[in-house]
């Protein structure tokens, strides 16, 4: 079996997989901001780091897995910059920013439990680390990293002398940093706020003593702080999104490497983003979809989990709702497999020499940077072939379900009802000759209708078909 790797964005290539203390690794994850829900858009980047975790688990590595919630005011939006999104969130609902954190964190928690992300070991809120954040600028500002302007302390760039390798960026090319507030006193292009002065005449419901006075944290500084306080100065891996590169995570290499001298992480992973026509999925530009919307359109949580297994986590993968439908038919499909399965008496001996060659075609799609589209494809050979027994086929089909979290577990087997109404079987009938004839939208259709009035269509290889009653 293939040992596992990885790609990391910092070399730009797939390389093997070492943690720092065999057996185990250390794992940090930027979690939300919580001002709002989170949309499934951000949900695709959990979605991505529970595939890693579980590929970890399934290598037997223990995990310690590690994410903050922001929840406390940064200056952060791309489009409507210098605005605090928790103040923002306080002014919209009429309540505190400490009560808006608390809502949408609780609100994030039951969104990924909803899709069967396995939660991290430690969540951890920035205003539970400010001291933390504090001592970090403090180093900086030791070591001759920082400098002072009349609207907080600053990042020299220019004095750390790889500062950008993680994104390769072009430092006399680059825009201004779009993750801070502009200032006019900032004396390079790339530099960033370490500390930020609350605006005189003015009391933020969220702000700190501090050496410099009062103010608040600058957005960057609370992850570096907060991963170095449970995974130490160096771990294993750094996941994220890949609008991080360029600005988020370059500043935490940056002030990290700059106040402890030694290497930040040694796996940087990043997910690419989900798209709709309009482009990326954005709370600012409004209207965005939330798993609850889905659910309210009739849609399950694992619909749109396996929809998101078919695209790979370094792929943009668009949106559509026809494309979720596509998937749903998927994933009713396999899950009916499954049922045919569990209703089989076959008593074909055990094939154990085939059990492990499926096993290791799984595991070395999974270890190829979490392949897991081709994974997929393998628990489709085994569900199809005839060359297993059906508890073989079970036993593979809750090993793989280890990696895909679709529940697979629980789905019970057939109950055939030999007293078909003629209506149904007349839907039947015309779906079968839509599929004959390449129709499959209307076969689809004729599919929903059958399913509405009770029943569902399992299809045997030949275009044969057997209709059968759903559970109560």
């Amino acid at each position: 079996m293939k040992k596992l790797t990885l790609f990391n964005t910092l070399s730009r290539s797939k390389e093997v997989f070492e943690p720092i203390e065999p057996g185990i690794v250390k794992m940090y994850c930027c979690g939300p901001t919580v001002y709002n829900y989170a949309h499934i858009g951000n949900l695709r980047s959990y979605f991505f780091e529970d595939i890693l975790k579980r590929v970890l688990l399934f290598n037997d590595y223990k995990v310690n897995h590690v994410m903050n919630i922001t929840d406390v005011g940064h200056l952060v939006s791309d489009e409507d910059e210098g605005e605090d999104k928790m103040e923002k969130g306080s002014a919209r609902e009429g309540k505190t920013v400490w009560e808006i954190a608390e809502y949408y964190t609780e609100a994030f928690k039951n969104d990924i439990a909803q899709l069967n992300i396995l939660p991290p070991t430690i969540y951890c809120k920035a205003t539970d680390y400010i001291n933390e954040q504090i001592d970090l600028v403090k180093c900086l500002e030791a070591k001759g990293y920082t400098y002072t302007t009349s609207d907080g302390v600053y990042f020299d760039t220019l004095k750390l002398s790889d500062y950008g390798k993680l994104a390769r960026l072009d430092i006399e090319g680059l825009e201004e940093g779009r993750r801070i507030e502009f200032s006019d006193e900032k004396k390079h292009k790339t530099d960033f706020a370490l500390w930020k002065f609350s605006p005189k005449g003015q009391k933020r419901q969220m702000e700190w003593d501090s050496p410099w006075g009062i103010g608040f944290p600058g957005w960057h500084i609370e992850c570096s702080a907060m991963s170095i306080k449970f995974l130490g100065k160096t771990f294993d891996i750094h996941c994220g999104g890949v609008d991080h590169i360029p600005i988020h995570h370059t500043n935490e290499i940056a002030q990290s490497e700059a106040c402890y001298g030694v290497k930040f992480v040694n796996y940087w992973l990043h997910g690419e983003f989900l798209i709709e026509e309009k482009g990326k999925m954005s709370k600012s530009a409004g209207g965005f979809l939330r798993i609850q919307t889905l659910i309210d359109k009739g849609y399950s949580p694992l619909d749109y989990r396996f929809f998101l297994l078919m695209t790979h986590y370094r792929k943009k993968i668009k949106f559509s709702f026809e494309n979720l439908d596509a998937a749903r038919n998927g994933y009713n499909n396999l899950k009916s497999k499954i049922a045919e399965i569990k209703s089989d008496k076959n008593n074909k001996p055990d094939n154990e020499e085939l059990v492990d060659k499926y096993r290791g075609e799984f595991f070395d799609c999974i270890n190829d940077d979490l392949n897991v589209t081709e994974a997929l494809a393998v628990l489709w050979d085994v569900l199809k072939t005839e060359d297993l027994n059906p508890a073989d086929k079970l036993f593979l089909t809750e090993e793989f379900d280890k990696i895909f979290g679709l529940d697979l577990d629980k789905v019970e087997a057939l109950e055939i009802n030999v007293t078909i109404p003629p209506d149904i079987v007349e839907l039947a009938k015309k779906r079968k000759e839509a599929k004959l004839n390449k129709d499959f939208k209307l076969a689809d259709e004729y599919r929903n209708q059958i399913k509405e009035k009770g029943y569902d269509i399992l299809d045997i290889k030949g275009g044969e078909y057997q209709i059968i009653k759903n559970k109560e």
